[in-house]
């Protein structure tokens, strides 16, 4: 997190990142200063309990931003901490009612006599929930980012170990809830087996996500008095400073339409805007202003037109006629068939094959 702090400019999944190691840190923390006291202030174990609500959301949210370069926390994504919130409110509202609150602990020992309260159930079952709902769905939006050109280069930063690390502690993290609901309703096994392990899996969380990070040059990365691009970001949403005047702007653009036309650089797989600002030897914000406000797009749908032309080619080339759809795709600068079918139905309409069938129907 210290590492981070000293990162500028920090983009959106930065600040998540900070805020979810502080999180883990203080949740870690808390249990480690007061586990002995579970038993003697249940209240306050219930609501480390709580906590445990917060690490789905910041996973999901740290991984959409990642994947599709969010600049900005929408207010809408308020809505994943509401659970945790409703579950400290519950506490302290219950913590005023001794006889009502007797029944509140997340551990069982033969003096509790007074029952669990339903609604205490009830956000017990929600925590148990949180965890694997929230791993799904951050898998579903990795995926996405896998199947999309939206993703970083491989050159950029590789992020494959974050997709093997979801999956291995959703299934550890699950199994851990699992057994605690079991401790809670048929009172086997001990608490301090279940939280222990929980604990133990957030600890081996942290240091994998801070070994493999620091290993990220596009995590920690500085540039020297220049916005940090971030591939992923849609130009729209940042600014550049200088900014260029109209005939730079038109001197820049047929730069970079008779590069275009000679070079070919859209048929590179992992070509990135600062690797092709790079190749152009023109500045990458100056890139970004002409591409927004010349050609009116963002950077990867500006590359991906061009690579859908070249498909569209192709496919009517007789040099090609023994090539399959998906590797006249692979020969176009795509990187994975579902990408390819999505952007291409996006800029054309159609499908790659309808559009194939439709050409071969107008040459018969």
């Amino acid at each position: 997190m210290v590492l981070l702090l000293q990162k500028k400019p920090k983009l959106l999944h930065d600040r998540i990142l900070i805020y979810w190691l502080l999180y883990l840190g203080s949740l870690t923390a808390a249990y480690a200063f007061a586990k002995d006291s579970f038993s003697t202030m249940p209240i306050f174990s219930s609501g480390i309990i709580a906590m445990l609500l917060l690490h789905g959301p910041f996973l999901y949210l740290y991984v959409s931003a990642l994947s599709f370069g969010h600049n900005k926390f929408k207010a809408k994504d308020s809505i994943h901490f509401v659970p945790f919130l409703a579950f400290i409110l519950y506490l302290f509202i219950a913590s005023l009612f001794p006889d009502y609150s007797a029944g509140i602990r997340v551990d069982h020992v033969s003096e509790n006599v007074a029952e669990p309260p339903l609604l205490f159930l009830f956000f017990l079952m929600i925590t148990a929930l949180s965890g694997p709902v929230y791993f799904i769905l951050a898998q579903k939006q990795f995926k996405k980012m896998k199947e999309s050109n939206l993703n970083f280069s491989s050159k950029d930063i590789e992020v494959d170990w974050f997709g093997k690390l979801i999956p291995i502690f959703g299934i550890i993290w699950t199994a851990l809830i699992i057994i605690a609901v079991i401790h809670h309703v048929f009172h086997l096994f001990s608490i301090d087996f279940c939280i222990n392990g929980l604990m133990l899996s957030l600890s081996a969380f942290i240091i994998l996500i801070g070994y493999f990070g620091l290993k990220q040059e596009g995590v920690f990365i500085n540039f020297n008095n220049e916005v940090l691009i971030d591939p992923t970001l849609d130009n729209r949403t940042t600014s550049f400073k200088p900014q260029l005047k109209d005939a730079e702007l038109n001197k820049c653009y047929n730069l970079i339409d008779s590069y275009f036309i000679k070079e070919r650089p859209y048929l590179e797989p992992d070509l990135t805007l600062p690797k092709l600002a790079e190749n152009l030897n023109v500045p990458h914000h100056h890139l970004s202003q002409v591409i927004n406000e010349i050609y009116g797009q963002n950077f990867f749908d500006f590359i991906n037109k061009y690579r859908v032309e070249e498909v569209k080619a192709k496919i009517v080339d007789p040099k090609f006629q023994k090539y399959s759809i998906l590797g006249i795709a692979l020969e176009s600068g795509f990187n994975s068939k579902s990408a390819f079918n999505r952007v291409f139905k996006k800029f054309t309409g159609i499908t790659p094959s309808e559009y194939r069938d439709s050409q071969q129907q107008s040459a018969g």
